[in-house]
This record gives C-alpha cells, sequence and structure tokens, in this order.
C-alpha cells in the first residue's frame, strides 16, 4: 500500500546564467516526489520545469501545492504495486498537471522496479542501448564565450552535439551568433539552435534559410506552439529538420503532428508528455510515423534526467540524440555516486529501479523551508 507521498523543492544555483528567449535562469528548483510504501520500499521522482510559469503552465509551487493537496490523498492506501491503476485513477481525476502526475508515475515505477530488483527500464520493455549521447546547451548568450565551453567540451570528451538558445536578439544577429560558432568548431561537431517560439512564420523563413546555408543540423521550435500548420510548412519548404517542443504535449499533439506531417523530429519529454508512459508513446507513435527522436530535459536534476534515460534506452531509434545534461548545469550533486558522464555520453545507470540514492544529508540541506 502506498503510505506516504513527500514533495520537496530544492532550489540549486546554476553554473552559469541559462538564457532563453522566455527567460534567464541562475538557479534550478528541483521538485522532487518521495512515495514510501508499507513494504518499505520507496521510489523517488521529479517535476521540474524550466523558468516556472515563463515557460509553461506549471511551476514548482503549483506542483507542490497540488500533489500535497489534491493528488497524494487519492493515492495514500492503493496498492503501490498497481502502477497503472493509479495513474488512470490521477488520470480520469486530476486534469492537466502533467508535470505532477510525471513525478508521481515514476516515483511508483521506481519503487516497483526496486522491488522486483530490475532497471526500471525493463518495465518499459526492456533497453537497446547503455548509453545515451548527450548535447549541451550554449546559453550565454556571448558568442567568444560560447566557443571556448564549447571547446571545453570537446577537450573533456564530454559534449560534441551543442544546441544554441536564440531569440533574444534580432533575427540577423542571431543567425550572425550560430554561424560564427558553427564555423569556429567545424564540421566535427553537431551544432542545433531552440528558438523556444520567439520567431513569427516571416522571421523563421528567413532566419531558418540562412541557418540551413550554414550548415545547422537541426530548428527546435521557431515558432508558437499553438501554430502547428506553420510548423509544417516550415518543415515542408526546408531540407533542415524541424522538432517540436513545446507543441508537444504528449501522445494527442503527437498524434496531431504526425497525422499532418508537422515535424521532421519529436523533442520527448518526460514531464511534458505527463509521465514515462505517455512519453514511450509518443515515441511510439513517431516510430510508426517515419519521425526521427531527440531526448529532450527540462533541466531536471538526477533524478528526473535518470528516469528519462531509463525511457531513452528503450527507443529503436534516437538519431538526434539527448539532451540529458541537465545535472552537469547544476553547482551542487545530490546524489550519492553521481550519475556518469564519458567519452560524448551518459551511462544509463543499471542498478534496481532508477539506479541511483539519494544523498539525504545533503537534500536536507538544500531543501526549501
Amino acid at each position: 500500500m502506498i503510505r506516504s507521498i513527500e514533495t520537496i523543492l530544492v532550489d540549486v544555483p546554476t553554473i552559469r546564467p541559462h538564457k532563453l528567449s522566455v527567460a534567464t535562469m541562475s538557479t534550478q528548483t528541483l521538485v522532487l516526489v518521495r512515495i514510501q510504501c508499507d513494504d518499505g520500499v520507496e521510489g523517488w521522482g521529479e517535476a521540474t520545469t524550466i523558468g516556472g510559469l515563463n515557460y509553461g503552465d506549471e511551476s514548482p509551487e503549483s506542483v507542490k501545492v497540488n500533489i500535497d493537496t489534491h493528488i497524494a490523498p487519492l493515492m495514500i492506501g492503493m496498492d503501490a504495486r498497481n502502477v497503472a491503476a493509479v495513474m488512470a485513477k490521477l488520470r480520469k481525476t486530476i486534469q492537466g498537471n502533467r508535470f505532477a502526475k510525471c513525478a508521481i508515475e515514476t516515483a511508483l515505477l521506481d519503487a516497483q522496479a526496486r522491488r522486483l530488483n530490475i532497471p526500471l527500464s525493463e518495465l518499459l520493455g526492456g533497453r537497446l542501448r547503455d548509453e545515451l549521447p548527450v548535447a549541451w546547451t550554449l546559453a550565454s548568450g556571448d558568442t567568444q564565450k560560447d566557443i571556448a565551453e564549447a571547446e571545453t567540451m570537446l577537450e573533456l570528451r564530454r559534449h560534441r552535439i551543442f544546441k544554441l538558445k536564440i531569440g533574444l536578439r534580432p533575427v540577423a544577429d542571431d543567425v550572425a551568433h550560430v554561424l560564427a560558432i558553427k564555423k569556429a568548431l567545424g564540421d566535427a561537431v553537431s551544432v542545433r539552435v531552440d528558438v523556444n517560439q520567439a520567431w513569427s512564420e516571416l522571421e523563421a523563413v528567413n532566419g531558418i534559410a540562412a541557418l540551413e546555408a550554414g550548415g545547422i543540423d537541426l530548428i527546435e521550435q521557431p515558432i508558437r506552439a499553438e501554430n502547428k500548420a506553420g510548423l509544417a510548412r516550415l518543415a515542408a519548404r526546408f531540407t533542415v529538420p524541424m522538432m517540436a517542443d513545446e507543441a508537444l504535449h504528449g501522445p494527442l499533439d503527437a498524434l496531431e503532428l504526425a497525422t499532418h506531417a508537422g515535424a521532421d523530429v519529436f523533442a520527448v519529454k518526460i514531464a511534458q508528455s505527463g509521465g514515462l508512459v505517455p512519453a514511450q508513446q509518443v515515441g511510439a507513435i513517431a516510430q510508426l510515423a517515419g519521425i526521427e527522436l531527440y531526448g529532450g530535459t527540462m533541466l531536471e536534476g538526477a533524478v528526473g534526467t535518470a528516469a528519462s534515460a531509463h525511457l531513452f534506452s528503450t527507443f529503436p531509434s534516437l538519431a538526434f540524440g539527448t539532451e540529458l545534461f541537465g545535472p552537469l548545469l547544476l553547482t551542487e550533486e545530490l546524489l550519492v555516486e553521481p550519475l556518469v558522464y564519458q567519452d560524448f555520453m551518459l551511462q544509463v545507470p543499471n542498478k534496481p529501479g532508477l539506479g541511483i540514492d539519494i544523498d539525504r544529508d545533503k537534500l536536507a540541506l538544500l531543501r526549501r523551508r
């Protein structure tokens, strides 16, 4: 039986300002959920957001209030081993709250996999790979700083895929910034851009034409999420792949985009999809429609990153790699043994459950009072 559900806010400074078109982050608030069961097993999940309400319709504080006030009382006393029944009840009773539901589902699956003494990936059909390519986001906004940062990552053999956050400046300035970085780094690395919905469709046409000519590999969510028809027009017009991110809030959006050839690539995010199982459905729809996959992030800490890694390890194809660098952006480590990043890859944990152990002393020190 589910005995207790605790929601914990943890404020962690980032190693440098992280600039998006919608917000600049210098601190990330992790939302951790711990579920304790009558048999002594516990599970952990995460519901971390980017930039709070600047980015989406859930904030760390709203996630905590809604879990504590509305979601947890529905779950107490239910059979923790029957994850599907618990989640069916929540999805029927609670509207929206995708991030909160993701944390709950992750914690239940973590507990169940620990109970069965298997990695969480095995509950999702089984992994096809033990390591995942990881992109690094260059988001200082300063061209020379970004070039130096990328060169450091290459020397450390940590990343050879780089995604640039743009959209704050005029299109021509952003394009010049991106192409200068691409020229400096050369053809041995992949350079992509994430516009975070900042451009109009006309701006996107002009900007993407220049980026495509300059050898950029991928364009993420250049226009407003609700303009799905516009994204489809851009996908049809250009050779460089268009990736849906903010337009993709789970399986129904995935089905609509796939039906109308609305994107070449899906950025799969477990929180944005509403959980590991809905995110797996997004991946299945993409596979059936011939759409490529990219393992996205909400800049989660280690818990959400590990959960995402377990899911992404089960995807038959992951053509554009992943963006699971969230823990590397934080100044504090919350695990007893950190996740392993080496040779441009994240190693998928192989111990039971999520395969990680929370440092309880560090958590007690950093949690918001």
